[in-house]
């Protein structure tokens, strides 16, 4: 299967007017009849696959944006390309409570508040679970769920003091399943979608919203992702092209156990080799359906992009319905009516019928 990119390109302003790309009106979407009013967003991981598509689409609406890169793959000069009337780029490591509250700081003193909080910042690592270290697990888990938490940690008080607050928190279908070769990652995604669905019962009463998005596999559709020809000065303005694996690290050497080619654990190396630039779902169009989700009035708390995200969610939890009924006998005592008859009961109900019937003929 090969995609087009050139054809299936799409601008966050042509995204904007596609037809198909609206969320559904029970959760209040912005609209010709609810106009959206001008938003404050903090993007993290804004240089990623999905964190730039966000920007470019938060800009294109006219909203206000702080576009936030990682200081290991990013330098200040690259994201000052960036700084314009609406956008301010900066730089911080979300392991680094530090950093974090730097951004937050300096976000609310450019803007004066912050409306929609989103965090597309990611790192895993597709290696063999026995073959990942400990410099490998505790990395995953400092950036995807640590650093989660240490943006909502800080930017709470905020959204409480101003009764209002959006979090669009990126997780995974690797949040909702498990994916030979990315334990530790899929880990983190879960302890992630643990932590927003416990903390929403904490904070709702401060009118402060979150959403899980759980896209499927994501390409890299921007117009200028399209593949330059040889002798063409391509465009080098920004922050440099996401890497073809995007936040994924691929361990080169794993053990004797699984190398061969044929094994669960290089399930996902595989993946990823083979779908190269083929992903199924678009950044653009998904960007353009989560800067609806920043303004719909009444969010949900996942939104599953992408058919295989939906498909294979859906079979998972399938999955989990029937073995949950196959096994509730041992838990739930069985009703008598459900219990199969005995000898004994099978004797006592034909001693009846015939008792039964000699009084009836009795009673002619």
């Amino acid at each position: 299967m090969e995609f087009d990119t050139a054809s299936q390109s799409l601008s966050p302003a042509a995204a904007s007017h596609h037809p198909t790309l609206r969320l559904p009106a029970t959760c209040d979407p912005p609209s010709e009849h609810n106009p959206p009013k001008q938003a404050s967003w903090i993007v993290f991981g804004a240089t990623g696959h999905m964190g730039r598509s966000l920007v470019r689409a938060v800009l294109s609406h006219g909203d206000q944006c702080t576009a936030v890169g990682w200081t290991q793959e990013n330098t200040m000069d690259q994201m000052e390309k960036l700084q314009d009337r609406n956008c301010m780029g900066m730089l911080c490591d979300v392991r680094v409570k530090e950093t974090v509250d730097h951004v937050m700081r300096k976000s609310i003193e450019r803007w004066g508040y912050i409306d929609i909080i989103a965090n597309c910042t990611g790192y895993g690592v597709i290696a063999a679970c026995e073959d990942q270290d400990d410099y490998d697990l505790r990395n995953q888990f400092s950036t995807n769920f640590l650093g989660t938490l240490h943006i909502i940690q800080l930017s709470l008080p905020h959204f409480r003091a101003q009764n209002y607050g959006r979090y669009l928190i990126f997780s995974s279908t690797a949040g909702a399943l498990g994916v030979p070769g990315l334990g530790p990652y899929c880990a983190t995604k879960y302890a992630v979608e643990g932590l927003i669905e416990s903390m929403l019962y904490e904070i709702d009463i401060f009118n402060i919203k979150a959403t899980l998005v759980e896209p499927g596999h994501v390409r890299l559709d921007e117009p200028d992702d399209i593949p330059v020809p040889a002798g063409t000065l391509a465009m080098t303005a920004g922050p440099p092209r996401p890497k073809r694996y995007g936040h994924f690290f691929v361990k080169p050497t794993p053990s004797a156990p699984y190398t061969t080619l044929s094994s669960p654990a290089g399930h996902a190396k595989r993946m990823v080799q083979w779908l190269n630039d083929r992903q199924p779902v678009s950044s653009v169009k998904s960007a353009e359906l989560i800067w609806q989700l920043g303004h719909c009035s009444y969010p949900p708390l996942r939104l599953l992009l992408g058919s295989y995200a939906v498909e294979s969610i859906r079979d998972r939890l399938r999955s989990i319905i029937e073995e949950i009924e196959d096994w509730k006998h041992l838990n739930f005592p069985v009703s008598l009516d459900e219990m199969p008859p005995t000898e004994d009961s099978k004797k006592d109900t034909k001693d009846t019928t015939e008792q039964e019937q000699d009084e009836g003929q009795e009673m002619e």
